[in-house]
């Protein structure tokens, strides 16, 4: 994997309506995804795949949050389509389709990886949420929780 190239398409901006994934990160792993449809994910560059991203998210016109973002197959589940599948740190109440989700992806923070359980999956996201929180609070990348595209 070529982190140059990866870092090279940072930040990158992205924007659609949430629908319905597959329905795990709530009710199996305890971290519920905000998923973009297919036009979004084709639209991403070829280089931001199989990782672990973080940066911002902002639902309709509502505050921005930090996030982690799995972009991928997600090597556990065996996926055959490629997903980008958002966990918003923040609390929603209900559920969020039909709703705007824009985000804009700041860092990578790891490889995509296969776990030998659900628990170690489990302890892999809750370093990335803690991860891509400390690196949300650098300057470089803060400043990107202000940025216009939220305002649009």
């Amino acid at each position: 994997m070529d982190f140059s190239k990866i870092w090279s398409k940072l930040p990158h901006y992205a924007k659609g309506e949430i629908v319905k994934g597959f329905g795990r990160g709530s009710s199996e792993l305890g971290f519920p995804t905000a998923n973009f449809d297919e036009s979004v994910i084709e639209n991403l560059p070829q280089e931001l795949v199989g990782g672990i991203y973080s940066g911002f998210a902002q639902v309709d016109n509502g505050p921005v949050y930090d996030m982690v973002m799995s972009i991928g197959w997600n090597p556990f589940y065996n996926n055959e389509k490629r997903a980008m599948e958002t966990h918003i740190i923040h609390k929603f109440e209900g559920d969020l389709y039909g709703q705007t989700l824009s985000v804009i992806i700041t860092g990578f923070l790891r490889p995509e990886a296969n776990y030998d359980s659900l628990e170690k999956l489990i302890e892999a996201i809750e370093n990335d949420i803690e991860n891509g929180q400390k690196l949300n609070k650098e300057e470089k990348y803060l400043k990107y929780k202000s940025d216009p595209f939220f305002q649009s």
